[in-house]
C-alpha cells in the first residue's frame, strides 16, 4: 500500500511518536522510509559576520536529529534514507513528497515553534492541505 513513506523531524516529542508509527507502517508494508529536517533558512543570516559558524550550527542541529532518530529505529527491516534540507519545513516536506513520489507523509501535532505555528499556521495543517499523498498526523 505504501511503497515510500516520509516522517518529518524535527526532534520534538511529538516528531520522534511519529518516527516510532512511520517505523512499524514500513516494517508492516515493506516501505522504504525517508526521514526528514528541514533547518531554518540561512538567508536571514547573510552580511553576518558569523554567517558560516551559524550556518554550521543549524545544520549541525539538523544531523543530530537525523542520527538520533536512525539510532532510535535501531535494526529495522527497511530501506532508510536522511534528507536535510534548508527552508520552511512544510515546504521542504511537499518538496520531498512531489519529486520523490512519496506514498504517505507522516508527521507530529505539534513541533517546537508551537507559538509562530498559532500565528502563521502550523506545519501539519499547510502539509495535509498542499501533500498530493496521505498524511497521518500522530499524537
Amino acid at each position: 500500500m505504501f511503497n515510500l513513506i516520509l516522517v518529518a523531524l524535527d526532534g520534538s516529542a511529538h516528531s520522534l511518536k511519529a518516527l516510532e508509527c512511520a517505523g512499524e507502517l514500513a516494517v508492516k508494508h515493506g516501505s522504504k522510509l525517508i526521514l526528514l529536517h528541514a533547518f531554518q533558512q540561512t538567508s536571514d543570516l547573510l552580511g553576518s559576520e558569523s554567517f558560516n559558524q551559524l550556518v554550521g550550527e543549524r545544520k549541525e542541529k539538523g544531523r543530530q536529529i537525523l542520527e538520533a532518530a536512525t539510532e532510535r529505529l535501531g535494526q529495522i527491516s527497511v530501506a532508510v534514507a536522511e534528507n536535510l534540507l534548508e527552508g520552511p519545513a512544510a515546504d521542504a516536506i511537499i518538496s520531498v513528497v512531489e519529486t520523490r513520489g512519496v506514498d504517505l507523509v507522516v508527521m507530529g501535532t505539534r513541533g517546537m515553534g508551537s507559538l509562530k505555528g498559532m500565528v502563521f499556521g502550523s506545519v501539519s495543517t499547510k502539509v495535509t492541505h498542499h501533500a498530493p499523498c496521505s498524511v497521518l498526523v500522530v499524537r
